[in-house]
C-alpha cells in the first residue's frame, strides 16, 4: 500500500492504492472518453505483478492492454450522455481496463478474458452524486474498478461464468449507464494508434473541464490587477457544465476542496490570485482568500457553440475578464496544456513527481520509474512505494 509500509493482498492494495491516486486530482486523463484510465488500471497491474513476480515488460504491456480497454469503453459509453444518467465514467469503464490488465498479468486464455469482462460488467460502478457535498465518493470509483477488475480476473480463472454480451447486449453496459451510446467506438481504429497515446497529462490539481479555463487566465493575468476585475465569464464544455459550472450559486461558494476542484469559478479565481493551478491552490486556506471569493461571486459561465463542435474528441476552452477602466480581454486555448496535442515536457513530468513525493530521493526514483521496461524485476518498483527513501550515492 503506497507510502504506508503496509501489505495485504493484491484486490485490497489495488482498492487503497487506487483511491488514494485519485485524491488529489493529479491524474491522467482522456478526452473522448473523459475518464481517468491510469488510477484503475495502472494499481490493479503493478498490485498483481508484485503478487506474481511477473517482468516488468508484462507489467507494462498488462497496462497498455487496459488503457485500451478502458477508454474503448468511455468512448462507446458516450461520456456526457453518461454523465448526465448520473454515472462516472472512470469507475464503469476502469473496471474492464483493470479486469484485462489482470487476465494478461494471469496469462488467462481468449475465454476466459470473455468470462472476465462478462463479470466486471456486474461490479461496474460509480455515482456522480459527490457533486452535491464534496464527498469522497469519486476517489472510491477509481480504487474499486482496479478492486473489481482483479476479482473478475480470478473468478474468470475459476471458472465463475460471465455475460459474453456485457457491452451491445439487451440489458449490457451500453443500455443501462448511458442513453447515447457510440458501439461502433469500441472497435473503430483499433490499434491506430494505441489509446495509450491519446492521454493527457494533468498540470493542475482539479477537473479537467477547468483545465483550458485556468490557462486562459494564467496567459491574461499579467495584463491587469485583480483588484480591477469587474466580470469574469467562461466559456465552458456543455458536456463538463454539470461538473464544473451548474449549479452556478453552488459553484461560485465552494465549501470544500472537493467542492473547488469541481467549481470553474474557483479555479479560475484562484489561477488569477494565486498564479497557478497546481495542488498549492487547492487548500483550505486558499479556498478562504478574500480575493478569491470576490472574484467567484463576480464570475459567470455560459455555453459556446464553436466551443461544442468537435466535442468530445477536443476540448477547447474560452474566457473574458472586464476591467473597471472599460477593457475586456479575452483568451482562447484550443488544447490545454498536457494534452497530445499540447504535451507536457518530460522535465515538468518529473518535477510534477519530485514535487509530489516531497522526498529527498524523489529524483533518483524517477529515472529508476522511466527505466522500467529495462529492469529485470518489478521488485524495483518496491523502492518507489514504500515510504523510507533510498540511499542515493
Amino acid at each position: 500500500m503506497i507510502g504506508t509500509g503496509q501489505r495485504t493482498s493484491a484486490p485490497w492494495a489495488a482498492l487503497a492504492n487506487g483511491t488514494a491516486a485519485h485524491a488529489v486530482e493529479l491524474d491522467d486523463v482522456t478526452t473522448e472518453s473523459s475518464l481517468h484510465p491510469g488510477v484503475a488500471v495502472i494499481p490493479a497491474a503493478v498490485a498483481l505483478a508484485q503478487d506474481l513476480g511477473a517482468s516488468p515488460v508484462r507489467l507494462l504491456e498488462a497496462v497498455v492492454g487496459g488503457y485500451e480497454v478502458t477508454m474503448r469503453v468511455g468512448n462507446a459509453l458516450n461520456p456526457a450522455s453518461a454523465y448526465a444518467r448520473g454515472f462516472h465514467p472512470t469507475g464503469v469503464a476502469g473496471v474492464f481496463g483493470a479486469a484485462m490488465a489482470a487476465c494478461h498479468l494471469l496469462e488467462l486464455d481468449v475465454d476466459q478474458r470473455a468470462m472476465a469482462l462478462g463479470i466486471a460488467g456486474t461490479m461496474a460502478s460509480g455515482s456522480l452524486e459527490y457533486l452535491s457535498d464534496g464527498a469522497w465518493t469519486k476517489r472510491l470509483n477509481a480504487g474499486w474498478a482496479a478492486h473489481a477488475g482483479i476479482t473478475a480476473a480470478y473468478l474468470a480463472r475459476a471458472g465463475f461464468v460471465g455475460p459474453r454480451s456485457v457491452f451491445e447486449g439487451r440489458l449490457g453496459v451500453l443500455h443501462a449507464y448511458t442513453d447515447a451510446a457510440l458501439p461502433d467506438r469500441l472497435l473503430a481504429d483499433l490499434g491506430d494508434p494505441l489509446q495509450v497515446m491519446r492521454v493527457s497529462i494533468k498540470p493542475y490539481a482539479c477537473c479537467r473541464y477547468n483545465h483550458g479555463l485556468i490557462d486562459c487566465m494564467l496567459s491574461l493575468r499579467s495584463q491587469i490587477a485583480i483588484s480591477d476585475v469587474a466580470r469574469i465569464r467562461l466559456g465552458v464544455l456543455s458536456g463538463g457544465a454539470l461538473l464544473v459550472a451548474d449549479p452556478i450559486d453552488q459553484k461560485r461558494a465552494p465549501v470544500g476542496v472537493v467542492d473547488a476542484q469541481f467549481s470553474a469559478p474557483y479555479a479560475a479565481a484562484a489561477a488569477l490570485v494565486f498564479g497557478t493551478g497546481d495542488i498549492s491552490a487547492y487548500t483550505p486556506s486558499r479556498l478562504a482568500d478574500p480575493a478569491v471569493r470576490r472574484l467567484m461571486s463576480l464570475t459567470d459561465c455560459y455555453r459556446d457553440a464553436s466551443l461544442d463542435a468537435e466535442y468530445p474528441k477536443r476540448w477547447p476552452a474560452a474566457a473574458s475578464i472586464e476591467v473597471r477602466d472599460g477593457r475586456t480581454l479575452s483568451a482562447r486555448v484550443e488544447f490545454a496544456t498536457g494534452e497530445p496535442e499540447n504535451p507536457v515536457p518530460r522535465e515538468a513530468l518529473v518535477a510534477k513527481f519530485v514535487s509530489l513525493a516531497e522526498r529527498p530521493d524523489a529524483e533518483a526514483l524517477a529515472a529508476r520509474i522511466l527505466a522500467l521496461d529495462a529492469s529485470s524485476d518489478v521488485a524495483v518498483l518496491e523502492e518507489v512505494l514504500t515510504p523510507e527513501p533510498i540511499a542515493v550515492s
